[in-house]
């Protein structure tokens, strides 16, 4: 069972850097230059107070899929590793800031602290998931 959720994990976590680095019009060249925003908050705040100048479509896939994408994380790396909450989410903020700073570097994308905060929001999610499993089943 392992083995299949490790092959799972690693097609998965490819298929999310090919929409952090080419999908979702990443490549696009007339968006050229760096964008970033370090203010934590900063643009979770700006989603929720100007909603109704945002399309709907993509205030869900801004804030609800920032979290609900990265979830299966949370589930997945804890059980292969072993590894509990803090060192799991020491862990997964190095690697997003990692991506975040490519996405910068490369102009594919933009680095959002907010985006790291909601990843591991759903990160979080996902480990409490596995935790549940835990407490039902011997897993």
């Amino acid at each position: 069972m392992k083995r299949a959720i490790a092959l799972i994990t690693l097609a998965y976590g490819l298929l999310l850097l090919y929409w952090m680095f080419i999908g979702f019009g990443r490549t696009n060249p007339n968006l050229p230059g760096y964008r970033y925003n370090v203010m934590p908050l900063q643009t979770i705040k700006l989603y929720f107070v100007h909603a109704d100048s945002f399309p709907f479509k993509y205030w869900i896939v801004n804030i609800i899929g920032n979290v609900a994408v990265f979830a299966p994380f949370g589930l997945s790396v804890p059980y292969l590793l072993r590894m509990r909450l803090f060192s799991f989410t020491m862990l997964f903020i190095c690697v997003l800031f990692l991506l975040e700073t490519f996405q910068l570097l490369l102009q594919r994308g933009s680095f959002d602290i907010d985006d790291i905060l909601l990843n591991t929001i759903g990160a979080w999610l996902g480990f409490a998931c596995l935790h549940l499993i835990r407490k039902r089943t011997a897993l």
